[in-house]
């Protein structure tokens, strides 16, 4: 794909969404704006995209050998990130004064962008009629996000976040289908908190991050999906719905409100057990001996999607995290829960808890499919189009 970025502070997003789309097995060819290249460096997009960063329009060697018509043309997909305002400005009325915008005139091929600009300058009318206009000539968009700006503003127009990019590239690159339309899904992602008190709380390491990204790749394939989110940092996955929830019973609760499903796939890592009763106020210290925290056992949110009756989705996918004897443990787990397939993955692994890289094995009735260590978001797009696949048998 040819990866073209656009200047501004988000520009140094385009740096690790390159890796991640290396990471993914798919080959970068980027254009460096004169603008970017004021936040970013030629050779660290090089580096990271393993290819020559293309730059000057009027360039006689690249002129030779990769001409601005070759270059739009042999990719199968042009993205701009961060696309700037002047970027959108230049496409929607068919300016061609650099390479950028220039490749973006001739090319034949799907165009996806991702915006990034002040919020005032995303809200103008003049931005408004770009967008519509680019929107109308068939180009596709990812985010802004809302949220604080490097100018110090609050609201839309921050780029989207590098994985949530990654996932709307991958869709586009699959030829955009959308086999699970019509399919709703449901995916819990994230830890739980249980309070102790106003303060403490029992919790675990979750980032979120194979949970979101399961989430934004079942939306990519059309699903309608509800994601039922622990308390995390990361912004939702495009066209997700999420339901912001702590404890393990709010989790169950908003999954329960969310039936019927086709889809539950079930990735958040559930506090087992909670203090039996939570003070109301700061537990201090003191010189006597610490109470003892008694605990309860926690719904279990698999096991109650698995056993729904006429709500039951179709398809009810558990994870496992292990330290050891992983596929034995899968196994048991499978059987005791009665979902369809689980998802487990060794998180005694360096860098799965938290990190973006994750090794799986789907442990099914009919057997064990080991997956090799890929990027969390390459594990959400198989996984999702192994769903989208067993709904089309």
């Amino acid at each position: 794909m040819l990866l073209i970025v656009g200047g501004g502070v988000a520009a140094y997003k385009a740096l690790e969404l390159t890796r991640l789309l290396r990471k993914a097995g798919v080959a970068v060819r980027p254009i460096l704006t004169a603008a970017g290249a004021q936040f970013v460096t030629p050779l660290s997009l090089a580096a990271l995209a393993e290819d020559k960063v293309y730059a000057d329009l009027f360039s006689l060697t690249d002129e030779a050998e990769m001409g601005h018509i070759e270059l739009s043309r042999s990719a199968d997909l042009v993205v701009v990130a961060p696309a700037t305002a002047d970027l959108m400005a230049k496409a929607a009325n068919g300016l061609a004064n650099d390479l950028a915008s220039t490749a973006l005139l001739a090319t034949d091929k799907p165009v996806l962008m991702a915006p990034a600009m002040n919020v005032r300058m995303w809200q103008a009318a003049a931005t408004r009629r770009n967008l519509a206009a680019l929107m109308a000539d068939g180009v596709r968009f990812v985010g802004p996000d809302e949220g604080a700006m490097a100018c110090g503003e609050f609201g839309p127009g921050r780029l989207a976040e590098p994985p949530a990019i990654l996932q709307a590239i991958l869709a586009l690159l699959a030829g955009g289908a959308r086999p699970l339309v019509g399919k709703r899904a449901i995916v819990t992602a994230g830890p739980t908190a249980e309070a102790i008190d106003p303060v403490r709380m029992i919790t675990n390491r979750s980032s979120g991050k194979q949970g979101y990204a399961i989430a934004g790749a079942l939306a990519a394939l059309g699903a309608d999906v509800t994601l039922v989110s622990g308390p995390t940092a990361l912004p939702a996955p495009p066209g997700v719905r999420r339901v912001d929830v702590e404890s393990a019973r709010d989790m169950l609760a908003a999954c329960e409100a969310a039936l019927p499903a086709d889809i539950a796939v079930c990735v958040a890592a559930v506090a087992d057990w909670r203090p039996a009763a939570a003070s109301g106020k700061k537990i201090k210290k003191s010189s006597t001996d610490v109470e003892p925290i008694a605990l309860v056992e926690n719904p279990d949110i698999l096991a109650t999607l698995s056993q729904a009756g006429r709500k039951r989705p179709k398809l009810v996918v558990g994870f496992a995290a292990e330290t050891h004897d992983l596929e034995a443990n899968a196994k048991a787990k499978l059987a005791k829960k009665g979902c369809d397939w689980i998802v487990a993955n060794d998180v005694s692994v360096a860098g799965t808890m938290g990190g973006d890289d994750n090794a799986v094995a789907i442990v099914a009735t009919s057997g064990v499919d080991r997956w090799d260590r890929a990027s969390k978001a390459e594990v959400a797009r198989r996984l999702a189009q192994r769903i989208a696949d067993t709904f089309a048998k």
